[in-house]
């Protein structure tokens, strides 16, 4: 039958065997030399092993000893390891978001420092994907995801809807302009975002057929499958790419990029924030989902 130790008399052997004196083993652990000795002795003979020679003025440790010397601070470490790490969660609360490329970059990580400034506690995890964003089978707390109809009427918040519209370099519409009417946008280098991975938002097709039925011309299209790529595509005077209201603004405000606004379509999807564990409330996420509505509705108001 196996002989176990107490975790105890472990921790006594463990200072003995660190400092190789039970002398100051026991100033580390505010006791005696002799109870120090006495209860290394008690685990010798528990064990049924010999742990320590006694040599002139001291010990040192035998085969036996350092291989559960070694085993012992392994696990002492792991155990310490494991109470911090648990302790920093409860101090520190965290909050994991899933969202897309162009929400993260363009939306969330502009105005993330406020939040961080409000809420310095906690700790937020973003997790992105330029695919479906399916929030059920990732470990998540919150989803800010682009909702079609369905989703939005099942009583998800919406944050923005979709209000799209071509954009472009100031130094392209220097170029190329005026762009004023769809038959004159259909002509010019277009920037594509892919959307073969089942999004849902709109494209040039579905745009200029939403818009007056003006046919597109592929020929002429730059395709991105990341919509940052395709927006440093626009600033650098490549072509007129899609812009998305919420998205695009700080761009716009800044002179990067102009808005052809005559040509705004809207659509009734949109951004929505989903909670991902309803079942599972928590201070974080609460705070998080509160400071995401509230940025919203500003946004709103501007």
């Amino acid at each position: 039958m196996t002989r176990s130790a107490s975790p105890n008399s472990l921790r006594v052997f463990e200072a003995a065997a660190r400092h190789l004196s039970f002398t100051a083993a026991a100033r580390e652990l505010r006791s005696t030399q002799s109870a120090v000795s006495q209860q290394v002795r008690a685990l010798e003979e528990q064990l049924g092993l010999s742990l320590f020679e006694r040599i002139y003025r001291g010990v040192k440790l035998t085969e036996a000893g350092h291989a559960l010397f070694v085993s012992v601070q392994e696990g002492f470490a792991t155990i310490d390891r494991t109470i911090e790490r648990l302790q920093h969660k409860q101090r520190h609360p965290h909050v994991n978001i899933l969202t897309d490329f162009s929400f993260a970059a363009y939306w969330l990580m502009p105005r993330l420092p406020r939040f961080r400034e409000r809420h310095p506690h906690i700790d937020v995890r973003i997790v992105t994907n330029q695919g479906v964003l399916d929030w059920r089978v990732q470990e998540v707390d919150v989803a800010i995801v682009f909702c079609d109809e369905r989703v939005l009427a099942s009583g998800v918040p919406l944050l923005f809807r979709e209000d799209v519209f071509p954009i472009c370099s100031p130094g392209f519409l220097q170029r190329y302009g005026p762009i004023e009417d769809l038959q004159t946008l259909s002509k010019a280098p277009l920037l594509t975002l892919t959307a073969d991975q089942g999004q849902r938002w709109l494209d040039w097709p579905s745009y200029f057929a939403q818009l007056g039925g003006i046919a597109h011309l592929e020929s002429s299209e730059l395709t991105f499958n990341n919509y940052t790529l395709l927006i440093q595509a626009a600033i650098a005077g490549q072509g007129i790419g899609m812009g998305w209201h919420g998205l695009v603004d700080e761009l716009l405000e800044s002179g990067m990029l102009v808005g052809l606004h005559d040509l705004r379509l809207r659509s009734a999807r949109g951004y929505g924030l989903v909670d991902a564990r309803p079942d599972s409330p928590g201070e974080a996420k609460r705070a998080l989902q509160e400071w995401v509505l509230e940025c919203a509705g500003q946004a709103q108001q501007a």
